[in-house]
Parts: structure tokens; sequence; C-alpha cells
């Protein structure tokens, strides 16, 4: 197997920043005595440099190019946290792209970022579902990557790409069977786009564990909505205008800015949560425990996220490594805002 660049790091009881500036050059130096240490561990492990990371690194400039969807978001605002932290650790300088989860937003930011020379693209943002999009990113990029450009990414973008990839299957089905131990059969489900990928592997993980159980999910049960407050509102709003007797007891909610949304709508009804109808979301955004009753949810490692997909961005590759894909586990964290279903009498 090759020799990485991490394992000449450590060899040489440097960083991996300061192990790339003495290998492959770059706009930054380092001091002669320490080039040389990195270099001889290089030459005692037999590590082989990458020509087009080498030239990247010498023509590029000091930055680490970040697409997201909408910095605002808690959830988006913690991975670009994760991803600013590591490049500072680097010696580089975050640019945050938005693309407000629009493919040719996505497409243009990536354009913008190959024409400021930047060392490494982080691409953030749910892969797309629509073949067409993800053909046309995957140009742009595939343009970036033959200028010496690197790429990782958070979540899958396809297998072409080094990913940091997070539990949202296995995270949703193991807080769908959290909820079915709690006694829960009534299910409604507040999802994503249909154009986001994220939002099919989370509906996934949540069918999955339903047909474990042999337990059902109409097409009524599910809304497919915008990740925002407002839509998670509007979303059990709709789920509540039918008859109290068909209402579900169990909303998942599969972000946390959604649930928090329902939370809010469901205390304007007057309708009791955990009592009535419990409510769970996902991410583990830094409100979730704050919110009024703190929100049930799947922690995933927002900032971690970010910062190894930094890290991955950064390591070289050399001809006929295949991808990283680091898998990072999502944990079930039962807070409040989930109880057992109401009995009969509280169902009528």
């Amino acid at each position: 197997m090759a020799v990485t660049l991490s394992e000449v790091a450590r060899h040489a009881g440097v960083s991996l920043a300061t192990a790339s500036r003495a290998v492959n050059g770059s706009v930054r130096t380092v001091g002669a005595e320490l080039a040389a240490k990195v270099r001889a561990s290089a030459d005692a492990l037999g590590y082989l440099p990458n020509a087009p990371a080498q030239a990247l690194a010498r023509a590029a400039t000091a930055n680490v190019g970040v697409l997201l969807h909408d910095i605002a978001d808690p959830y988006f605002a913690a991975i670009a946290r994760g991803v600013s932290d590591a490049a500072v650790e680097a010696g580089l300088l975050p640019l945050v792209v938005n693309t407000d989860g629009d493919p040719d937003t996505q497409v243009r930011g990536i354009r913008m970022l190959h024409a400021q020379r930047v060392r490494a693209i982080i691409l953030a943002g749910s892969a797309h579902t629509d073949p067409a999009a993800t053909r046309a990113s995957d140009a742009a990029l595939a343009d970036y990557r033959s200028d010496g450009g690197r790429v990782a990414t958070v979540t899958d973008h396809g297998p072409g790409y080094d990913a940091v990839l997070p539990g949202n299957r296995r995270g949703a089905a193991e807080l769908t069977r959290a909820l079915l131990d709690l006694g829960h059969r009534r299910f409604a489900v507040i999802t994503g786009p249909q154009r986001l990928r994220v939002s099919a592997d989370r509906l996934e993980g949540v069918r999955e564990a339903l047909a474990g159980a042999g337990v059902g999910l109409d097409g009524s049960a599910v809304q497919h909505v915008e990740f925002s407050r407002a839509a998670g509102a509007a979303a059990v709003g709709r789920l509540l205008d039918g008859p109290a007797r068909r209402w579900p007891t169990a909303v998942l909610a599969l972000s946390d800015i959604c649930a928090v949304g329902a939370l809010g709508e469901l205390r304007r009804r007057g309708v009791d949560v955990p009592g009535r109808i419990s409510v769970a979301g996902f991410d583990d955004v830094p409100f979730a425990a704050d919110v009024a009753p703190a929100l049930s949810t799947v922690r995933l490692p927002l900032e971690q996220l970010g910062s190894r997909a930094v890290r991955l961005a950064l390591e070289a590759a050399r001809p006929g490594e295949r991808p990283v894909r680091a898998a990072l586990a999502a944990r079930v964290v039962l807070r409040d805002s989930t109880a057992p279903p109401p009995g009969p009498a509280a169902r009528q």
C-alpha cells in the first residue's frame, strides 16, 4: 500500500499542513530545518509526491472553498465551523458559497472557486437526485481536478470523490425503532425536498424500520417540504387537518429545523407534546436541547463532518488510489419531546 502524506507527517512529528508545504511546496514556506526533517521522513517511508498537487500548491491561493445550501441553517453553520477550524489550522482561509440547494448555483460556485484557484473544494450540501444536475456538477469538478484541485464531499456525491458520510439512513432507522419501542404505531414523516438525496436516504431508513415492525406508512403521512421552520409548521398543520382519530401519535421531522416548526404549530393549536403527539428531529443542532420540550433527535457530529472533509481534501492522492469513504456514526438522543403514545381514552 502506498505511503500517505499523513504517515509522513506523523513520522516527522509535524502537522499535515506543514508536511504538505514542505513536500509539495506552497505560497507559505516552512523553515529549512523543518523542511529537511519532513523530506527525510518522506524518503525513509518511500513517499512519492503527486505532481499535479505540487503544481496547484505552488500556484493556488491560500484558500479552501466550501459549497453548502444555507449557512444560516444551523446544520450547515455547524459544518462550516468544522471546515473553518480545519482550514485555519492548515494555514488556509475558507471561502463559503451558499447555493440554496440549487444545482445551477452550485455549478457556478464551483466555476468561481476554480477561477479563484482555491487549494481544495468541499462540497457540503446534499447531492441532487436529478441525473442532469449531477452530470453538470461532476463536469465542473472534473475541470477543477484536471488542474490539480482537490475535492472532498460531505454526504455521498458519487463513488469518484473522497467523502465523509454521516449516518443518515441508519440514524433514521434507529430513531424510528426507538419510537416503536415506546409503543408508537401511527407515524407521520416530515422529510426534505425530493430533489435532495439526503431526504431519500433518511426516509428509506424510516421505511426500513417500520417494515421490519410490520407497520405501514401511507402516502398522505409523508410530507416532502423544504428544510425550514415554516415548512415544518405547515406540514404538521396539514397532518392535523384531518379527523383527530386519524392523527399520528409520532411525527418524525427529518431535520431539527422542521421539527422546531412542527413543535410551534402544535403548541399554537393546543396539542400536547408529547402527551398527545411525540415529535422527533434529526441532526442535533445546538438549539435542539433548548426548545420546549427538549427535542429528541439523531446526533450527527456536524463540526467533525466539516473538519474531516478538509483533512481528506488536503491529503494528496496518487494515481491508482481509491477514494476514501469515511463513515461517521449517528446516535439517537431521546429527550422530552417523545414519550409512549396516549392510551385509548386520550385518543377519543
